[in-house]
């Protein structure tokens, strides 16, 4: 796990449920259908506050996890690439998703296979 993993602010399952007031059954689905990442962080999977934006999972995640994951990244190399800062972007992938940039974030994500 690198620093950007520690500058964040890492939300648990029970977080979730509280958050987005789901149960834990929908928030396991959200983790399955990659709508959101999750990392184990001392025994527990961890989601960075940071992939929910107004109340619910950024939705141009989605799609950016599939493409990482086709490019062979595992869950964790997923994560240390979206909360990292990319030179191409200037900024980490997650931050250009939430700034609407997906088409740029993909084109990016496809170029690292």
């Amino acid at each position: 796990m690198t620093d950007t993993f520690s500058a964040q602010e890492w939300l648990t399952i029970p977080d979730l449920v509280d958050l987005l007031g789901i149960s834990q059954s929908k928030v396991r689905q959200l983790l399955d259908d990659k709508a959101l990442l999750a990392v184990r962080r001392d025994g527990k999977l961890a989601v960075p506050a940071i992939f929910l934006k107004d109340g619910a999972p950024i939705s141009e995640l989605r799609g950016t996890i599939f493409v990482l994951a086709d490019d062979g990244f595992t869950d964790e190399q997923s994560m240390d690439w979206l909360l990292g800062v990319d030179e191409s972007l200037s900024v980490s992938p997650i931050e250009a998703l939430r700034a609407g940039r997906k088409a740029e974030v993909r084109r990016v994500a496809q170029a690292l296979a």
